[in-house]
């Protein structure tokens, strides 16, 4: 069942996504050369603290996963997609870090995602990284009422295959309120005027992830969690919490 959220709710879910913009703008900020992951993730959760909000990631466990995550932040290096757990490596000059954060405030989740270069960057990183943000700002304008769920993963779809780039296999993003991951699933790629007709009320975090190689394939780490590419190129992932309203979308997840 898809929950249509009132007016109210939403503004609720705007103080969690405000705590979700935060924590990835702190972080972005203090993400440079010799910063281990941990030490980003311990200000992602001084965020939370502060904001007296929880985290919607920690000890969050799918059937997928053999065991729950244990951090609040998923960061994900170089070829590593998403779902990445921070651990004790230090960022190094011209690394590819895809940062993702939820906040839970009152009952109410917000979730978003960002890509950047930490130091010097390759120009080809830059560029994987625009065109990421791109198919997420596509994805948005799509996200209208009356339009179908296929539009959505359309208009992102066509922005990384003109590009040249891959759309990881079998993830993207979903719907999102009283929890964090809720009904619909909401495809990179799909046939325009196919699917649920989208209806003002719905929440959904839209959510690209592209592949520099061009490929959708990936595998999956020791850990359980974090994605690779199949072949160890570079990955970018943006994602922002969408209210689709009667006005147009909206995002809800900005500082």
């Amino acid at each position: 069942m898809i929950e249509l959220k009132t007016e109210s709710e939403l503004a609720a879910m705007r103080v969690a996504g405000a705590v979700v913009g935060e924590a990835l703008r702190a972080v972005r900020a203090a993400a440079g050369i010799g910063v281990s992951l941990r030490e980003l993730d311990e200000i992602a959760a001084e965020v939370l603290r502060e904001a007296g909000a929880k985290s919607s990631f920690l000890h969050y466990h799918p059937r997928s996963a053999p065991a729950p995550y244990p951090a609040v932040l998923c960061t994900s290096v170089n070829d590593a997609v998403v779902h990445g757990i921070p651990t004790d490596y230090r960022l190094r000059d011209g690394d590819l870090l895809s940062i993702d954060f939820g906040a839970e405030v009152d009952g109410w989740n917000g979730d978003a995602a960002t890509s950047f270069v930490v130091g010097t960057p390759d120009e080809r990183d830059l560029d994987l990284i625009a065109a990421t943000e791109r198919g997420l700002a596509a994805g948005i304008a799509a996200a209208v009422p009356g339009a179908r769920l296929g539009d959505i993963g359309h208009a992102i779809g066509l922005v990384g295959r003109a590009a040249g780039y891959g759309l990881v296999a079998d993830h993207g993003g979903h719907g999102i309120g009283r929890a964090m991951h809720e009904a619909p699933h909401v495809p990179n790629e799909g046939r325009p005027g196919r699917g649920m007709r989208l209806r003002a009320g719905m929440v959904l975090a839209i959510e690209p992830m592209f592949t520099a190689s061009g490929r959708d394939d990936y595998r999956t780490a020791a850990d359980g969690w974090t994605l690779h590419t199949a072949d160890g190129s570079r990955a970018a992932h943006a994602e922002h919490t969408v209210a689709i309203t009667a006005d147009g979308p909206r995002i809800l997840t900005v500082p």
